[in-house]
């Protein structure tokens, strides 16, 4: 199976949205339809720093997605890319979408001159980590967080 990577168009909300809410159920996160459709805006038109790669597969089908981020930081003044979701539909996995996904968001991040590309997954999700061992450095740090 051939993989293209590409950004994200108009036309594309009824084939990304499967592959979000698929992304959205392997982590027990429920989300309202306004709040999918709010992020489909953010992506495409209002947020000038939240990008999206797709990639699709030989028959012009979405198999995969992932959005990103870029954002200041206190230790330099180049930005820093947030790798904040990854998804590849569970057929198609293993072909190598969820690895040129990660490239082009190394590639973008190069070009907007990042300093380093990261992400977070769960412990448990052991298919994603064999992958992430392979293409990048676990780190020491431990997440914290509170909801407001």
């Amino acid at each position: 199976m051939g993989v293209r990577i590409r950004e994200l168009e108009v036309d594309d909300f009824e084939r990304w949205k499967p592959l979000w809410e698929g992304y959205l159920a392997f982590y027990e996160h429920p989300v309202q339809q306004s709040q999918i459709n709010e992020l489909w805006e953010r992506l495409l038109i209002d947020d000038p720093e939240l990008f999206c790669f797709v990639a699709v597969d030989d028959k012009n089908q979405l198999i995969g997605l992932v959005h990103y981020l870029y954002h200041a930081n206190t230790w330099t003044v180049r930005p820093k890319c947030y790798l904040q979701d990854l998804f590849v539909s569970p057929n198609a996995r293993i072909g190598g979408a969820g690895r040129a996904l990660m490239e082009a968001v190394y590639g973008a991040a190069m070009k907007a001159n990042a300093i380093e590309v990261y992400w977070n997954t769960q412990e448990f999700n052991s298919d994603a980590r064999v992958l992430y061992d392979r293409v990048g450095d676990k780190t020491p740090f431990i997440k914290y967080r509170k909801f407001l």
